[in-house]
């Protein structure tokens, strides 16, 4: 009687924590349910200063008792002098007037649902940018759905369309739809084993109409107009519908190389159309890159003589959404701690 006391008890005291917390999580949801779409936040961020304080911290630790206290007093002297210079002088100072490198981060997924934050982070840039100044965007993407890189693309177009200079980098991969936005850039600059290309179009659809039939299963499917649906997953395929689909295939594949040629009009397309990949260390002798360099090295350059600054777009997370997470992580932590205080089994 004692063994099921113990257990009824703390089933009891279970059922009720587990209760209690998912009443909480479907307040929290529903209340988030109501929230208005939510706006998201630019970083900025200074990355000239960000490796400047590490080299200071190298220094730092480099340096000998004495030579530190040196240099900490040569830089108050010319941290006084340039204070001075900077009162009497009443233009902009050298560093307001130097180049900029505006750096913005792309890695796309199969649908490109990054590229709204991606409109967000360009916008932004054209509205201070200059000629003078350079955009560098770090693309990571092996391609997806093609209307929504060809919008990603279009995005990219803004740049060039400013005057602004655009440069992509690719450390990882841009193919397909990664490159169809690559391709767009002033020049495209890739580490020695990015894979790049896979210019071509692919479609893969399953079909189960030999299992239906198989099973005496009939499928019934409706149209208005002869090639609203030319392939279909349940029903029987014809030849028609399948030379129609290629032919669909075909002029998508048309209209990616005829945006390559206008974006890269040096490249021979017709030769790196086929859908193959390249290692960036094949691609810059087939045009499809400009120059062998990994993204941080080209910050690192640019940093010499450029101010170089972060740009990024990001939604952050409501309330609603912390605390159902919080709440979640409650039930786990309730439930552990429940079963250790009152485990009836050995351990």
């Amino acid at each position: 009687m004692e063994f099921i006391y113990d257990y009824g008890l703390f089933l009891a005291k279970t059922i009720t924590f587990v209760l209690a917390f998912a009443g909480i999580v479907a307040i929290i949801a529903a209340s988030a349910m109501k929230q208005a779409q939510k706006r998201g936040e630019l970083e900025v961020t200074d990355i000239s200063e960000q490796l400047k304080e590490v080299e200071e911290e190298v220094t730092h630790h480099l340096l000998s008792k004495e030579a530190l206290k040196e240099k900490e007093k040569q830089n108050k002297k010319t941290a006084k002098l340039k204070a001075k210079e900077a009162k009497k002088s009443q233009t902009d100072s050298e560093e307001s007037t130097k180049p900029r490198l505006f750096v913005i981060d792309f890695k796309g997924s199969i649908d490109a649902k990054e590229v709204s934050a991606l409109r967000e982070e360009i916008t932004a840039v054209l509205m201070v940018a200059k000629p003078q100044d350079e955009v560098l965007v770090t693309l990571e993407s092996g391609g997806g759905m093609a209307h929504c890189y060809g919008l990603a693309a279009s995005q990219l177009a803004r740049i060039k369309q400013a005057n602004i200079p655009l440069t992509i980098s690719v450390d990882k991969v841009a193919a397909s739809g990664g490159y169809m936005m690559a391709c767009v850039a002033d020049k495209i600059v890739s580490a020695p084993f990015a894979i790049l290309g896979s210019i071509g179009v692919i479609a893969q659809i399953p079909n189960f109409n030999k299992v239906l039939k198989k099973n005496d299963v009939d499928f019934e499917q409706l149209t208005a107009g002869e090639y609203k649906r030319t392939l279909t997953m349940f029903g029987e395929n014809t030849d028609k519908g399948r030379e129609k689909f290629k032919e669909e295939l075909e002029e998508m594949h048309a209209l990616f190389k005829e945006h390559i040629t206008e974006h890269r009009p040096a490249l021979d397309v017709e030769s790196v159309a086929t859908g193959e990949t390249w290692l960036g260390k094949k691609a810059i002798t087939v045009n499809l890159i400009d120059e062998l360099i990994i993204s941080d090295d080209y910050i690192y350059q640019a940093n010499q003589n450029r101010k170089v600054i972060g740009i990024k777009y990001s939604v952050k997370k409501g309330l609603a959404e912390k605390l159902s997470k919080a709440a979640s992580l409650s039930i786990d932590n309730t439930i552990s701690k429940l079963w250790q205080h009152n485990r009836i089994f050995p351990s």
